[in-house]
């Protein structure tokens, strides 16, 4: 396994700074979401280019730290269309840009559906899903045209947030340029965490093999339900199980910590994980 981090949790700024912060904790990629975590170059829509995209993975290949991915999250679903074809659009940059930062995946969320419902409450989920497949049609060919993956996360409260779901637009997006982003962390609740073997058994058995991202944290739960997180190692997520069957389907995985790991606890929480294999 390799170990990365999702850049901007280092906070936002310089890519010289950016890149020493990555490598003085032994991170050997990250993925980097260029607005959220450079503060020193317009990355917005119609600023990217080849030029600028090498410069920004020769600086961090000079420490030795890949852009294994890039980050683009957008609202594939904003209920306001001239907001959601400027995200679109956007993500579509940074697939075609991708490899001349070295990476081979550009990775987002599916969108939130209290926020869309609100704003449409005559519509039925249904509707909502046909409205987010055809974003995924959409961009999965704009991936297929450079040699990228869509990677596409399952989460929350998003409109993808079960493995089934995750599954059903695989199947009703057979394009093999979609990949998964796999986060023990958004596939565990409140309600499943005692059978959480059973739920991620059947996640793997439906996604093991489209998986482009592990991405790791640690949670524990409030008496109402409530996530919380915590130090890697001491929450109630059985990270030996996980890492086991990470390996098993997808050896050699990039591993990506996410929001919630405090950064003193990085160097532990790196051990931590390499332990459970």
């Amino acid at each position: 396994m390799r170990y990365g981090i999702l850049a901007h949790n280092l906070g936002k700024t310089t890519c010289d700074e950016l890149v020493r912060r990555v490598s003085s904790y032994g991170f050997e990629f990250v993925q980097l979401a260029l607005a959220k975590a450079l503060s020193d170059m317009d990355t917005s829509l119609g600023r990217l280019s080849p030029g600028l995209a090498n410069h920004v993975a020769d600086t961090f290949a000079r420490q030795g730290v890949r852009i294994s991915v890039l980050g683009c999250y957008i609202n594939p679903i904003h209920p306001n269309m001239e907001e959601r074809r400027y995200g679109i659009e956007r993500f579509k940059e940074h697939l075609r840009y991708a490899r001349d930062f070295g990476a081979s995946v550009v990775a987002t969320e599916t969108g939130t559906i209290q926020t869309y419902m609100e704003a449409h409450p005559e519509r039925s989920t249904e509707e909502l899903w046909n409205q987010l497949r055809g974003v995924v049609e959409e961009l999965a060919e704009e991936a297929e045209k450079w040699g990228v993956t869509l990677g596409i996360e399952p989460s929350g409260t998003e409109v993808i947030h079960t493995a089934d779901l995750m599954h059903r637009m695989l199947e009703e997006v057979p394009s093999t340029s979609i990949g998964v982003v796999i986060d023990p962390c958004h596939l565990l609740h409140a309600h499943n965490i005692e059978r959480q073997h059973e739920v991620l058994q059947h996640a793997f058995r439906q996604l093991g093999h489209r998986i482009v991202l592990a991405h790791v944290k640690d949670m524990d739960f409030t008496p109402e339900g409530k996530k919380t997180y915590v130090r890697m190692g001491t929450g109630c997520v059985d990270y030996p199980f996980f890492m086991q069957l990470l390996r098993q389907y997808k050896p050699y995985s990039n591993v990506s910590f996410e929001g919630g790991i405090e950064l003193e606890h990085i160097p532990a929480s790196i051990a931590h994980l390499k332990s459970c294999l």
